[in-house]
């Protein structure tokens, strides 16, 4: 068993190399080291400043193009540019750079180039690519099961309302949000209760559940829609009240105790079938 001296120490020294890395930072503001050490990046694309400026450069001139394929209406010459797959690509290309731009400027100490949300797991990639599969595959064969525009309309709606929540969260929690669930109380780490946070207990999730499902009504995609319905109610159900040691709320309880219950006995997720 280790002496109090030694575990007073090795923190001491850990304390000291973060205060050293901070001020690092301070020095080389480009420089990327999310805290904490849990949150170092996948290592799937390096992170530097060239390829965070590469992703963004490619992210923009995805949404350029979305954005002028859906206010044109579609290019009838191309019968997969529709207004519709546009949108999609847009708001898709939008929400990657928004969560890296939203970390970097609220939450400048976990930002990383895996903030852009690009290596999201498995999953996501092949739930995109088969929205996509049915959108093209519905168009060319049967194209009337694209042609109810309201249903398109509803879901732009969604999409930006899913958008400014997930935005907004993000900001007003700052410091305190991570897009991994944190097990330590860091210091500085509050309970945030007021805002956009009076309405949802987790609105982030709830933003990016309503800006997914919104996507899949802007392309008229029942199938992918279900799909999308069945994995995210899955995910954030296991996220929030799966196994104990596992999800947001233990770690929150744990953090905050008594003021967390409250809070949550109080305000719901805004998710629905999630209390």
């Amino acid at each position: 068993m280790a002496s109090p001296h030694v575990e007073v120490s090795a923190h001491s020294d850990a304390f000291e190399q973060r205060l050293r890395e901070r001020e690092r930072l301070r020095n080389r503001p480009l420089e990327m080291v999310p805290e904490p050490a849990t949150a170092q990046p996948h290592g799937s694309i390096p992170n530097t400043p060239l390829a965070v400026s590469t992703v963004s450069f490619l992210l923009g001139a995805t949404f350029a193009l979305g954005s002028l394929t859906f206010l044109c209406g579609g290019f009838y010459g191309f019968w997969f540019a529709t207004y519709q797959v546009g949108f999609f690509v847009a708001s898709w290309s939008a929400f990657h750079w928004g969560e890296f731009a939203v970390t970097a400027g609220w939450n400048r100490e976990k930002v990383s180039i895996d903030s852009f949300l690009l290596d999201n797991g498995r999953m996501y990639h092949v739930a995109n690519g088969l929205a996509l599969t049915e959108y093209l595959l519905s168009l060319y064969f049967r194209p009337s099961l694209k042609s109810f525009p309201y249903v398109s309309s509803l879901g732009v709606v969604v999409v930006l309302f899913g958008q400014f929540l997930r935005s907004a969260a993000m900001i007003k929690a700052s410091s305190n949000f991570s897009h991994m669930v944190a097990f330590r109380k860091l210091a500085g780490h509050q309970l945030v209760t007021d805002g956009i946070y009076k309405w949802s207990r987790h609105p982030s999730y709830a933003g990016f559940f309503y800006w997914a499902l919104g996507t899949q009504l802007v392309l008229q995609n029942p199938l992918s829609f279900f799909v999308y319905w069945a994995l995210l109610m899955q995910f954030f159900s296991s996220r929030i009240k799966g196994k104990p040691f596992l999800t947001s709320n233990r770690a929150l309880v744990s953090f905050f105790g008594n003021d967390y219950d409250l809070y949550r006995k109080r305000v719901g997720t805004k998710i629905p079938f999630i209390p």
